[in-house]
């Protein structure tokens, strides 16, 4: 069937929802809300089956939805209205919330349903984490519904009956910035519901020795204490500050100015920051009390020989600094255990170079530099560790040198449901971290050449059938988790286990022969050369109004997205290059 996209921007919904209607191969054609007369005269255009906006901040114009069925992916249970839901369920304590699918009408909000998939809310989850994994999931199954529903023409979808006791949601206002505003005063639970609620954005706003911020990236601390608002200490780029009844972890902030972005704690408080005491926590301690620390390390109960590093970096971002601390827990994990799992972060695993530090550093080019570099000698420490197995568990989305990062992996294990691009152009990057050995490797040269130019969003199913991961399963990291666990563990118990390293080891040195690992990287830093100090493909700009949410028309993406994953991967050779209508 063929379906139009109506989105604000090709965001991690949007992403996730094409990346399963393609795999049902339905043609889905997606535009970009500009002008409501550009997107009129695209539908007319393309002349869709059937509508779809995954992720719209704008109204659609009534042209489009008389004349065509338009279904809303709505973040909220059956009746629930307004543009602040997942806000409002989190300021709420709500403990159950869901995604409805419903018919565009004049009101917002305020059509039939069509599909409605519930979820149970986890306590300490932010508003940006619920909307990647339990929103994203539950739209995904509910749009397919949806659709299936749409193509049997009898379906009559329900009208949205406020008498009816089963609807228990209502309408809310939009959030403003007063609901999430705080004092250090209050209890510990109130500040954080309302940090929560407001990330990723606008952001919980409060004062911080006497100046007014926004606030993100908020954890409970149990061992320090003091007076309300008294910054206890700093670790590594997060601050700790007293509450009336504990205190917090603040790891990112953002000064209340047009023109300031979001940036590690200690980075926004500049020279203040060196006076606050340091509270060292190693990632190999034991700890049994609730804190915060970005990089951590756990030896498996059943089996010694594993060991997991943890690593949860805000928005899945990588400084310069976090590459090297990775780098450095990986080599001492090395003396810890023979099968070393990578677990990156619940919701996301790695988007590669932190944008936001460069953007903000004095000279972004030598940061970019110096971010590349690390990040590249991350993977080269992964790569060269040829008397330890590897094994990459991607609980969350990946991008860019996130990729590479798993890629770096002996196997890689995928949450059902994630999202990969493993590409950098259209942040106007060639892209480093040994891709052009790693991807290769895995989808062969002619693939991962077109990969990178396309930058099509992945899932897990295609990549598993492609050859690019090794294993999925579970809806959820609950799910996942144990069985990342048992699949190492099944690798610790081979009989086989130390010729499995020796023919790794084999490997490399077969590769290392064929082409030094140094000269992919040499060569891929020449690009990137260009890319930072010339600024031959638009990196700057692209990079501003990435890191400020600025919309760019000139984005790359493929006119026929269907055609174009079917030219990098067919699932099966009769599956032809252009959509008929009639393709199964």
């Amino acid at each position: 069937m063929k379906i139009q996209f109506i989105t604000t921007s090709f965001n991690g919904m949007a992403q996730r929802l094409w990346t399963e209607l393609d795999r049902h191969n339905h043609e889905v054609h997606v535009v970009i809300f500009t002008t409501p007369q550009e997107v009129i005269e695209e539908t007319r255009n393309y002349q869709p089956n059937l509508i779809i906006a995954p992720y719209l901040n704008q109204k659609i114009p009534e042209e489009i939805w008389k004349n065509y069925t338009t279904l809303i992916v709505h973040p909220g249970i059956k009746g629930d209205r307004g543009a602040s839901s997942l806000d409002w369920a989190i300021l709420r304590d709500e403990k159950q919330w869901g995604v409805t699918i419903l018919e565009a009408v004049d009101k917002m909000d305020a059509g039939d349903i069509w599909a409605t998939r519930n979820f149970k809310m986890r306590p300490s989850v932010t508003k940006s984490e619920l909307y990647r994994c339990e929103v994203t999931q539950a739209a995904a199954q509910a749009v397919l519904e949806a659709v299936e529903k749409f193509e049997n023409r009898n379906f009559k979808p329900e009208p949205l009956d406020y008498s009816n006791p089963e609807i228990k949601g209502r309408w809310n206002r939009k959030t403003r910035e007063e609901d999430f505003a705080f004092s250090w005063n209050e209890p510990t639970g109130n500040i954080l519901r309302k940090i929560r609620a407001a990330d990723s954005q606008p952001g919980a706003t409060t004062l911080i020795d006497g100046q007014k911020y926004h606030v993100f990236g908020a954890y409970p601390e149990e061992k320090l204490q003091g007076k309300p608002g008294e910054i206890l200490a700093r670790r590594h780029y997060g601050i700790c500050i007293a509450t009336a009844d504990g205190a917090l972890w603040i790891t990112q902030l953002r000064k209340p100015e047009p023109e300031a972005i979001k940036l590690p704690a200690t980075m926004v408080l500049g020279e203040r920051a060196n006076r606050i005491p340091i509270s060292e926590l190693s990632p190999f301690d034991d700890v049994s009390y609730q804190t915060w620390r970005d990089i951590r390390f756990e030896q498996d109960e059943e089996e010694p020989r594993i060991g997991y590093l943890h690593f949860d970096f805000y928005n899945g971002a990588m400084s310069a600094g976090q590459c090297d601390r990775l780098r450095e827990t990986f080599i001492q994990a090395k003396e810890k255990a023979e099968i070393i799992v990578l677990t990156g972060g619940r919701d996301l695993w790695s988007n590669g170079i932190h944008l936001n530090i460069i953007e903000a550093a004095g000279n972004p080019a030598d940061e970019s530099w110096k971010n590349i570099n690390a990040i590249d000698d991350l993977i080269k420490e992964i790569i060269l560790t040829t008397d330890r197995y590897i094994i990459a568990a991607l609980q969350g989305n990946a991008g860019a040198g996130g990729v590479s990062l798993a890629l770096a992996a002996d196997k890689i294990l995928a949450r059902e449901g994630i999202v990969l691009n493993p590409h950098t152009k259209n942040m106007g990057l060639y892209g480093s971290e040994y891709w052009t050995y790693l991807l290769p490797k895995r989808i062969g040269f002619e693939k991962a050449e077109r990969i990178t130019q396309d930058c099509l969003p992945w899932g897990v199913h295609l990549l598993y059938e492609a050859g690019m991961i090794d294993g999925y399963h579970g809806q959820s990291p609950e799910e996942f988790m144990p069985y990342v666990r048992n699949e190492a563990r099944k690798v610790a118990r081979l009989s086989y286990f130390d010729k499995l390293l020796k023919a790794k080891k084999f490997q490399r040195m077969k590769d290392e022969r064929n082409k030094p690992l140094e000269k992919y990287r040499e060569e891929e830093l020449e690009q990137m050369r260009k890319n930072f100090y010339e600024d031959n493909w638009n990196y700057n700009e692209r990079r501003h109004c990435f890191v400020r949410k600025i919309f760019r028309p000139d984005v790359h993406l493929p006119e026929n997205l269907y055609s174009a994953r079917r030219k990098i991967f067919r699932r099966r050779k009769w599956e032809s290059y252009e959509y008929n209508g009639n393709n199964k």
